[in-house]
């Protein structure tokens, strides 16, 4: 198939605005150019794309999309060009499932410091599920914002007034550490593992803010193993982590749930610091109560990561790696069969 050209003028022509977009140096074009497989030249607000039909509307699309968030003053960095790129690749996979307007709409998260939207289609079946259901799991690989979209529901809950308060759980248990070992009273050892939930509350609510709802306990944190005996109603509970709990402690942890309370538990099942032995309380939970429909799953993959483009290929190249290992073992296995056989 032979490349196709366009050319494409950005109006209104401002020098300054056009500096933004394309980035020190080109970066921010080269960075479209890599990730569309586009060449794009530029001569000041005329840009002439060439490639392949889709990855001109793509590049189009894109470089207009970017060029009107210039239009505030807002400065573009690649993270940003990042997430553009994902959107429209998230996009073309979903079409299937196209969102009107107003469902879009309707799936902004609002919190005090920005709305947040959620981009690929698992991370808009999450916001519903844990928008009509009192108990949600979110299961997947790291970067596809599990943790970050519980946080901004919690917050957006809390200051919508629909709950009194929100906790932050976390099973103590990290690559073999101890909290022994750490300095300081409970908060300061819990403190570490619970840094993620922290720079979220800290990006939708500010600093001074979250100090102060901790101060009079309207933000909670606590480790999974002190959640015993208590029933919370009224609260909005995120269990971060959860593959770290065991059987008993996720069990623990569900029946805490009181009247008014929706509860999010978020997990990666490629990630388990448990010891040798131990059955991860989120393997065995996704088969117990799977069948019950007032429970949301959402199952995230490669495609719904929204950290660095590497992020996503790192992912799946471990994926592809346990998928060739189980089928050598099993190959081995069969072999060794064979051979008792013969």
């Amino acid at each position: 198939m032979t490349d196709q050209t366009l050319s494409l003028t950005l109006l209104p022509d401002n020098a300054q605005r056009l500096s933004n977009l394309c980035g020190r140096l080109n970066e921010h074009i080269q960075q479209i150019e890599s990730d569309l497989a586009l060449s794009i030249r530029q001569r000041g607000n005329v840009f002439h794309l060439s490639g392949s039909e889709a990855a001109i509307a793509d590049g189009r699309h894109i470089l207009e999309s970017l060029y009107l968030a210039t239009e505030n003053g807002n400065l573009l960095n690649p993270n940003m060009v990042h997430l553009a790129l994902r959107e429209i690749r998230l996009t073309e996979d979903d079409e299937a499932e196209s969102s009107s307007d107003d469902e879009i709409d309707s799936l902004l998260i609002k919190t005090p410091r920005s709305s947040i939207k959620p981009r690929s289609k698992h991370q808009k079946h999450y916001v519903r599920s844990i928008r009509q259901h009192d108990i949600n799991f979110g299961i997947g690989p790291a970067g596809t914002g599990k943790t970050y979209l519980a946080v901004a529901c919690a917050v957006e809950a809390l200051v919508k007034e629909k709950v009194n308060r929100v906790l932050l759980v976390r099973p103590a248990v990290e690559a073999g550490e101890k909290l022994g070992f750490l300095p300081g009273d409970l908060a300061q050892k819990i403190d570490p593992y619970l840094r993620p939930l922290y720079d979220a509350l800290y990006e939708m609510l500010g600093f001074e803010k979250v100090a102060r709802l901790i101060e009079k306990n309207v933000i909670e944190v606590a480790p999974l193993a002190y959640m015993r005996g208590r029933t919370l109603n009224n609260s909005f509970i995120i269990l971060d982590e959860s593959q770290n709990t065991t059987s008993a402690q996720m069990k623990m942890f569900l029946t805490r749930i009181g009247f008014g309370s929706t509860a999010v538990i978020t997990g990666d099942v490629t990630q388990i610091d448990l010891p040798k032995g131990t059955r991860s309380g989120l393997v065995q939970v996704s088969k117990v109560l799977e069948g019950i429909n007032e429970i949301g799953f959402t199952y995230f993959n490669a495609k719904d990561v929204v950290r660095h483009r590497l992020v996503q290929k790192i992912v799946e190249a471990y994926d592809e790696f346990d998928r060739n290992s189980v089928s050598q073992l099993t190959t081995q296995e069969s072999s060794q069969l064979n051979e008792r056989d013969n």
